[in-house]
């Protein structure tokens, strides 16, 4: 086996099955010279002797060459197909016994990550235990504060919102959606518009079903009932259901409208926005009655590029982001 210089491309193919690159470039100096000796596999690699007999000797533990009798020793390589075959075999008996180790390693998980069902859900009892734990939540929370808020209510709004003030001035995230009607309470929009100010983000929509507070996507609090003032309150911590919640928390925010775009004056009125150019009207209608977007760019004789320029401005234009919303938008602010 003379040695022979030229690049290596293509190492390191084996790499996921456990063979190092030293070890692969052994087995194919191996492959074009079959039979060699160490020390002519040393050579062709142009190693020392001592570094190429580990790799010979791990080889042939894998079952990638095979040890020919006689003097001096030589070695042969096992065929490719058959020897990535019998790795792929071993590699997949360690993942099946790796996946059977898991599941004894699940008995040595924290206790809170074990919770009983029982434990994923709480019932608090009492006004003054659930707002306790509503303060708590805001006083603990890290990041991100998720709230929707909906009539009725334990008090009216007395002053600045202290808690949430301080709060946004320590950099958490605060995400509010409020029901129409709960604008109308005195002192309601002064309250929300220094709090928009000190930085929360406010959204209106008539679709909140419920009032509802998710801190750090890890805990939620909400009401028994969503029909009267209640002095019970679930505390939710199951990450499944806190998962739904934020789900639909998520849905009802791309849906609301932003808080600077309700009509103060009038927070009873329809959610409207900014007014819809000819074009855009039209595109709107013709989204609504549900016309592909072929059908739609032939009926205004539009190129398809033409058109999706117009979607995105028209999706722009509404605060949103599909075409689905743009509809459901459209609905509630009265384009249609």
């Amino acid at each position: 086996m003379a040695g022979e210089a030229r690049p290596w491309h293509n190492l390191a193919m084996l790499q996921a099955l456990g063979v190092t690159e030293s070890e692969e470039r052994t087995y194919r100096a191996l492959l074009r010279a079959p039979g060699g000796t160490a020390l002519e596999v040393a050579a062709a690699l142009d190693r020392p002797v001592a570094d190429a007999k580990p790799d010979l000797r791990r080889l042939e533990d894998l079952g990638m060459v095979t040890r020919l009798t006689g003097t001096p020793v030589r070695f042969t390589p096992t065929r490719p197909d058959i020897a990535v075959e019998v790795l792929v075999a071993e590699r997949q008996r360690e993942l099946v016994a790796a996946q059977a180790a898991a599941q004894s390693l699940m008995q040595e998980m924290a206790p809170r990550d074990r919770r009983a069902p029982e434990e994923l859900v709480e019932i608090v009892h009492g006004k003054q235990a659930v707002g306790h734990r509503y303060s708590q939540m805001e006083s603990t929370v890290i990041k991100e504060l998720l709230v929707l808020d909906r009539p009725p209510y334990n008090r009216l709004p007395s002053g600045p919102n202290e808690p949430e003030l301080a709060m946004l001035a320590r950099g958490i995230t605060v995400r509010g959606i409020y029901a129409p009607e709960g604008l109308e309470l005195p002192g309601r929009m002064a309250e929300l518009a220094e709090l928009a100010e000190a930085g929360e983000e406010s959204r209106v929509s008539p679709l909140v079903p419920m009032k509802l507070a998710i801190a750090d996507r890890s805990t939620a609090l909400l009401p028994l009932s969503t029909e009267q003032v209640t002095d019970q309150a679930l505390v939710v911590r199951g990450p499944t259901l806190i998962d739904a919640l934020v789900a639909l928390f998520d849905v009802l925010w791309q849906l609301a409208i932003p808080l600077a775009d309700v009509d103060l004056d009038n927070p009873d009125a329809p959610l409207v926005g900014p007014a819809l150019n000819d074009t855009q009207q039209r595109l709107l209608s013709l989204l609504a009655v549900g016309l592909s977007d072929r059908a739609i760019a032939r009926e205004l004789a539009v190129s398809p590029r033409t058109l999706s320029r117009q979607l995105a401005l028209l999706t722009e234009s509404l605060g949103v982001k599909s075409r689905f919303q743009a509809g459901m938008q459209a609905v509630k602010r009265g384009l249609l």
